[in-house]
């Protein structure tokens, strides 16, 4: 085992994760101004593209880490499925039965990943998924690949490993034990498809635009126990390209697709980089 990967096993990340997302709310002045700069030059983060590009503006780094982008700064492809996130293809396929490549000799289960949740995994029984890890210079807004009605969220608390392709290929079924939000959808043309949301190391927080809580934030508080909320009273529907969700400091997203729901873009390769509104799939 490398040994970045076996010091995550030893640190305390759950305390880590929790001080970073209290760090980034605080408003510090000239001091989250500093920290910004550094950061833009450290990642370098290309400013040009955001609606705001002032990073003297924003009061607090999950403002800027949160930033929206310009308009037109993201063309929407015509296509059946476009890619819902700037960042890198982690991994992408067929689910073969009912597992899922997350790396050589690592794989993971889509009732594992959803949550336990049986009924909703079987759907997507030798269908097809997608894994795409958002860097720290990525816009980490999510939007989405197609129209969709929310049908159901569920929070599953977990670990809080780093998400990066190091510990993917070292950490035994990643995906389906750090904490996540599972969003299922259902398109009238498309079937039924699932958007998870991975947590990860010093990811303070993640949240949707449906959810009630101030901002949308759904983590914190980190639950100890699996929570569900259904929608299906509500019609909660989305056009392809709509922000449906963001990471507060960033990670990965898994979605898995129906059987035959989806031909992915010929161009893909594992590890390339991928921009929002690209075409992902015929």
């Amino acid at each position: 085992m490398k040994l970045a990967v076996l010091l995550q096993y030893l640190m305390p990340k759950q305390a880590i994760t929790a001080l970073a997302g209290k760090l980034a709310h605080l408003e510090g002045g000239n001091v989250t101004t500093a920290v910004i700069t550094w950061f833009v030059k450290r990642y370098q983060v290309n400013m040009a593209e955001a609606a705001n590009p002032d990073v003297a503006s924003y009061k607090t780094f999950n403002e800027f880490f949160t930033r929206s982008l310009k308009n037109g700064a993201r063309p929407i492809a015509q296509a059946d499925f476009i890619c819902p996130v700037d960042g890198a293809i982690s991994q992408f396929g067929a689910i073969e039965k009912d597992q899922i490549f997350q790396a050589k000799g690592h794989a993971y289960s889509t009732t594992a990943l959803v949550g336990g949740d049986q009924t909703i995994a079987k759907k997507y029984e030798n269908g097809h998924f997608a894994c795409l890890y958002l860097s720290p210079k990525d816009y980490h807004r999510i939007h989405m690949p197609c129209d969709g009605t929310l049908k159901s969220m569920t929070y599953v608390p977990g670990a809080l490993f780093s998400v990066n392709p190091t510990t993917a290929q070292g950490v035994p079924g990643l995906f389906a034990r750090n904490e996540r939000v599972v969003c299922e959808f259902t398109s009238a043309t498309h079937g039924s498809f699932v958007m998870v949301l991975v947590g990860a190391t010093i990811v303070g927080s993640m949240a949707t635009v449906w959810h009630t809580s101030k901002n949308g934030i759904i983590n914190p508080p980190r639950l100890p126990n699996l929570q569900t909320w259904s929608y299906t009273d509500q019609n909660i529907s989305l056009k392809q390209g709509d922000e449906m969700g963001r990471f507060l400091l960033g990670s990965t997203v898994v979605m898995l697709f129906e059987k035959d729901a989806l031909q992915f873009n010929a161009n893909w390769q594992p590890a390339g980089a991928v921009k929002l509104g690209e075409l992902m799939g015929h």
